[in-house]
């Protein structure tokens, strides 16, 4: 019978949640904005992305569209990926202005994800909501994260390219059977998604070099 070794006194103990800050921050954050947006008078509609705003010079609905969602389920389903695959990225980049490459990660991606949508439906008004785009940018940064030892494998990886060929599979079947948590009745735009997963698996190489541990 083996008896547990003792801790030597004043051994750390292992956090029960031990998620980087911005990544918790960001997923808690979901459901907060979409309390409030339940209550707004147009449900936030207004705030919307339209690819047909583009035209006419308007161009925040790139930025607010991220903030808002189209039921609890949508919600919860973007805040677990923000937190299971923001966190190995927070992880790695972790030296000088890191915190800030990661905001510009998460805004870049959702920003790419609504003009690659864009770019496949020009002149559209149809409604884009939802920060898919901005998590997929994370999945495809963590993508060249998984069996890296905490660095950043080649793009070209076939470990990379294999993962990246399921996602976007996923993705593909998702958009074209139009099954989704939340998505009942709308159109999902996985066309946002693979613009924002491709802004990732890119984006990481830089930002890897230049903000992880030497």
């Amino acid at each position: 019978m083996q008896h547990p070794v003792d801790e030597p006194a004043g051994a750390p103990r292992e956090k029960i949640l031990n998620a980087p800050f911005l990544p918790v921050l960001i997923a808690a954050s979901m459901p907060v904005l979409f309390w409030f947006q339940e209550r707004l008078p147009d449900e936030g509609l207004s705030m919307a992305f339209r690819a047909g705003d583009l035209a006419h010079g308007l161009w925040s609905g790139l930025f607010t569209s991220m903030l808002l969602h189209g039921g609890w389920a949508h919600v919860m389903m973007n805040a677990v990926g923000a937190l299971a695959f923001g966190a190995p990225v927070a992880r790695l980049l972790s030296r000088r202005f890191a915190p800030l490459a990661f905001i510009a990660l998460y805004i870049g991606s959702g920003v790419i994800a609504a003009l690659g949508y864009a770019l496949c439906h020009p002149g559209s008004m149809a409604p884009l909501v939802g920060a898919s785009g901005a998590v997929f940018g994370l999945i495809g940064a963590a993508t060249r994260l998984l069996g890296g030892h905490g660095r950043v494998l080649p793009l070209f990886h076939p470990a990379v390219l294999k993962a990246a060929a399921v996602w976007m599979g996923v993705n593909l079947l998702i958009g074209l059977v139009g099954f989704a948590p939340g998505a009942e009745g709308a159109r999902i735009a996985w066309e946002a998604h693979a613009f924002g997963f491709l802004f990732g698996i890119l984006a990481i190489g830089p930002l890897g070099r230049w903000f992880a541990p030497r």
